[in-house]
C-alpha cells in the first residue's frame, strides 16, 4: 500500500500546466471520443468541417480528400484560405494561432461565417496535437502560404512564402500519430459515406475522395439535395407517394426537410443536422418537426371526417414508416448544443419555428394532394390499431396470463441476483448448450443468460402486433423491461449491458444481424446509449503438458495464434472452436464473459445511409446480393453491419 498511496504534502509545486496542446495528448479522449477508429476518423471530420464551412457560406464548390499510401491524409478546398496576418493579440500568423491554440478560429461571432458547424473552436488543433506531422499550406491573395509542425503539433517550418498562385483555399494534410491510436488505417467506405453525407446536405458542392493506396476514386455531388438524400435511404423501401421537400427560412434559421413514406417499413427513420452536423439525439427542431407533423395529419382526418369515431391519431402513428432528413442552418448567436459533442440540439427558437413550419407546409401537401392523405390517413389508423392491440396483449399478459408469461421467461431466463441495473448484464446466448455453459460459468450476481432456441424472427418488415406474438422476441422485450419502439427508454433497462453472444461461424454471424436488425428497428437509444455489445470468443485454444500441467493460451484470430504458439512452446496443440457450447463453464468465463479478460464490440450506429443500406442487404429478399455481400466483408473474428468500436 506504501507505494500506491499518495504523498501527504499537497502545494503549488504539485499543481502542473500542460504548455500548449500537451493537454490533448495526454487525455485524447476528452477531445475525439475514443483512440480507436472511430477517434481516428474524428480527426478527419475535424478538418473536412473547416471546408465545409466555407462551402456552406458560399466559397468554394470542390472539397478533395485523399488518402496516401504513407498513412497520412489531406483535405483540399476552394475557400477564401485560412488568414494568414499576424494576430495582434498574440503575435504570430493566424494560421499558425488556429492550428496550435485551443479555442481560437472565426467561429465565434458572425462577421467572417453566417453559420458553421465549428462552434468550440477545438477541431484543427486537435487533429494537429493528435499528428506525427501536420502540413498546412494556404492559397490566398496571389501567395502559396506555408508551415509545418510535427510531433504533437511543434512549429518546425514557420510561415513562409513559397510562391505565387492564382489559385485560393486550403490544403491540410496529417499523419496520425500511432503511438496515440491502435490503429491508423483509414477506412474508405468511412470516409467516403461521411462526404456522401455532406455532400447531401451541400447541394451542388462536389466532394472527391481518392485513395492512393488502391487507386480508387469516388466523387459525390448532388442537385437535389436532401431529396437525394431520403431517395437513397428508401431505395430497398416500398415507398408510396414521392419524396416530398420543404424549403424556407424564419427569424435567420434556414430550413430545408425532405420526407416520404413507405408501406411496408413499421419503423420511423429521421435524421436531423444543424449546420451540417448530425444530431444524433435529436433536440428542439426533431421535437418541432414531431409536433407539426402530428398536428397536420390529426387536422387534416378531422377535416375530412376519416377517423371515423376513432381517437386523435398519436405521433408514433403517423411516424411509422416515415423517413425524413431535417436540416437547419442557424446563425452563431443562436446556435445552442448540448455538450462539445453536439449530439443534441438546445437552440429554443427551433421548436416553434419548425412546428409552425412543418404544420402549414405539410398541410397545405395533404390538401393539394388529396389521394395520397386519404392513404396517408388510413395507414396511420391501421398504425393505431395495431398499437393498441399490442398494448391490450401486453396489459393481458401482466394480468390473467400473468402466470404464464413468468412461466416463459423462468423457462428461458436465468436471472441475475443483483437488482443494481447499471451494473447488471444480460447474456444473449445462442442454443441451449451454450446456454447451458454461461449458466454455469456465469457472475451470477451481475450476470443473467438468455438462451435462444433457434433462429430470431427477421424483424425488418413486419408490424409490431404480429411481432410481439413470436416467443423469442416477446421474451427478450420483457426480459430487457424498457418497453419497445415509440415507448422504448433505454434508461429504464434492466440491464447496463446487453450482450449478444453466438458462435463464430456462419449461424452465428446470422443470428447477430437478425438480433442486431431487432435493436436497430425496435430499440435503437439501447444503441445510441451504448448498451448493446457483442461478445468476441476465441476461435482457437493452444496447449501442452508441461510437467503434468496444462499449459494453455486463447487466440482470437490468426495472428493471436501464432504468438499464442510461440509462448506456449514447441509441442502445442492446437484446438479449433466450432461453437460455444465446446468450451467448459471456466473457459467461457475466462475468455468471453470476465469483465477483466473479455473483449466486447459496442454497436454503434455512426453513418445512418450505411446502416440503412446494411440492413436491407443482410435482411432483404435478394440473397444473391446477400451471399455476395457476407463473402466480401464477413471475417467471423470480427462482426458486420453496424460495429467499429472495441472495448
Amino acid at each position: 500500500m506504501a507505494d500506491t498511496k499518495a504523498k501527504s504534502s499537497y502545494s503549488a509545486a504539485d499543481i502542473e500546466i500542460l504548455e500548449g496542446l500537451a493537454g490533448v495528448r495526454k487525455r485524447p479522449a476528452m477531445y475525439i471520443g475514443s483512440t480507436n477508429l472511430t477517434g481516428l476518423h474524428h480527426l478527419v471530420w475535424e478538418v473536412i468541417d473547416n471546408s465545409v464551412d466555407e462551402a456552406l457560406n458560399g466559397f468554394g464548390e470542390t472539397i478533395t480528400i485523399t488518402i496516401f499510401k504513407d498513412g497520412s491524409l489531406s483535405v483540399l478546398d476552394e475557400g477564401r484560405g485560412i488568414p494568414v496576418d499576424i494576430h495582434r493579440q498574440t503575435g504570430m500568423p493566424a494560421v499558425q494561432l488556429i492550428f496550435s491554440t485551443l479555442h481560437s478560429g472565426g467561429k465565434f461571432s458572425s462577421k467572417v461565417y453566417a453559420s458553421s458547424a465549428g462552434l468550440h473552436g477545438v477541431g484543427a488543433s486537435v487533429t494537429n496535437a493528435l499528428s506525427e506531422y501536420c502540413d498546412v499550406t494556404v492559397f490566398r491573395d496571389g501567395k502559396i502560404n506555408h508551415l509545418r509542425f510535427e510531433n504533437g503539433g511543434k512549429l518546425v517550418t514557420p510561415l513562409e512564402v513559397l510562391g505565387n498562385t492564382k489559385k485560393h483555399g486550403t490544403l491540410v494534410r496529417f499523419k496520425p500519430d500511432s503511438r496515440i491510436f491502435s490503429s491508423t488505417d483509414f477506412k474508405l467506405d468511412i470516409i467516403s459515406n461521411h462526404v456522401q453525407e455532406s455532400a447531401y446536405l451541400l447541394k451542388g458542392v462536389k466532394f472527391v475522395v481518392i485513395d492512393e493506396r488502391v487507386n480508387q476514386k469516388v466523387e459525390f455531388c448532388y442537385k437535389d439535395g436532401l431529396k437525394e438524400y431520403v431517395q437513397n435511404l428508401n431505395q430497398n423501401k416500398q415507398a408510396f407517394g414521392d419524396v416530398i421537400t420543404f424549403e424556407g427560412s424564419d427569424d435567420s434559421i434556414k430550413i430545408d426537410v425532405a420526407i416520404q413514406y413507405c408501406a411496408q417499413d413499421y419503423a420511423e427513420s429521421i435524421y436531423s443536422y444543424a449546420n451540417n452536423v448530425r444530431t444524433r439525439d435529436g433536440g428542439t427542431h426533431e421535437s418541432g418537426f414531431k409536433a407539426g407533423i402530428t398536428k397536420a395529419v390529426n387536422d387534416y382526418a378531422e377535416e375530412n371526417s376519416l377517423l371515423r369515431g376513432k381517437a386523435k391519431l398519436e405521433g408514433s402513428d403517423i411516424r411509422e414508416g416515415l423517413t425524413a432528413v431535417i436540416s437547419l442552418q442557424i446563425p452563431e448567436q443562436k446556435l445552442e448544443y448540448e455538450g462539445q459533442t453536439k449530439q443534441k440540439l438546445g437552440t429554443p427558437e427551433a421548436l416553434p419555428i419548425l412546428t409552425n413550419f412543418i404544420y402549414n407546409n405539410f398541410s397545405y401537401y395533404l390538401n393539394e394532394h388529396k389521394e395520397f392523405a386519404v392513404t396517408l390517413v388510413k395507414k396511420c389508423i391501421d398504425s393505431q390499431v395495431a398499437r393498441i392491440a399490442a398494448r391490450k396483449a401486453k396489459d393481458e399478459a401482466r394480468s390473467a396470463k400473468k402466470q404464464k408469461v413468468e412461466m416463459i421467461l423462468s423457462d428461458k431466463l436465468t436471472p441475475a441476483q443483483s437488482k443494481d441495473y447499471d451494473r447488471n448484464e444480460l447474456f444473449i446466448v445462442e442454443g441451449e448448450s451454450a446456454g447451458g455453459t454461461a449458466r454455469k460459468g456465469r457472475d451470477r450476481l451481475h450476470q443473467a443468460i438468455l438462451p435462444l432456441r433457434g433462429k430470431p424472427l427477421n424483424t425488418d418488415a413486419i408490424a409490431l402486433d404480429k411481432m410481439m406474438k413470436n416467443e423469442e422476441i416477446a421474451t427478450i422485450v420483457n426480459t430487457i423491461g424498457a418497453g419497445i419502439g415509440e415507448s422504448f427508454n433505454a434508461d429504464n433497462s434492466h440491464y447496463g449491458k446487453v450482450i449478444i453472444m453466438t458462435d463464430a461461424d456462419t449461424d452465428g454471424a446470422h443470428i447477430q444481424t437478425l438480433l442486431l436488425t431487432f435493436f436497430y428497428h425496435y430499440m435503437r437509444p439501447l444503441i445510441l446509449k451504448g448498451k448493446l455489445f457483442v461478445a468476441l470468443p476465441p476461435l482457437y485454444r493452444v496447449s501442452r503438458e508441461i510437467n503434468h500441467k496444462t499449459v494453455q493460451e486463447y487466440a482470437w484470430d490468426d495472428i493471436d495464434l501464432a504468438e499464442a504458439k510461440k509462448r506456449v512452446g514447441p509441442g502445442s496443440k492446437v484446438s479449433r472452436y466450432k461453437g460455444l457450447g465446446e468450451m467448459n463453464a471456466d473457459q467461457l468465463w475466462e475468455t468471453t464473459m470476465d469483465p477483466k479478460t473479455r473483449q466486447l464490440l459496442k454497436v454503434t450506429i455512426e453513418d445512418p445511409l450505411l446502416a440503412e443500406q446494411r440492413v436491407k442487404i443482410l435482411m432483404g429478399n435478394d440473397t444473391t446480393v446477400r451471399r455476395q455481400w457476407v463473402e466480401e466483408n464477413v471475417n467471423f473474428n470480427e462482426v458486420d453491419s453496424f460495429i467499429d468500436e472495441v472495448k
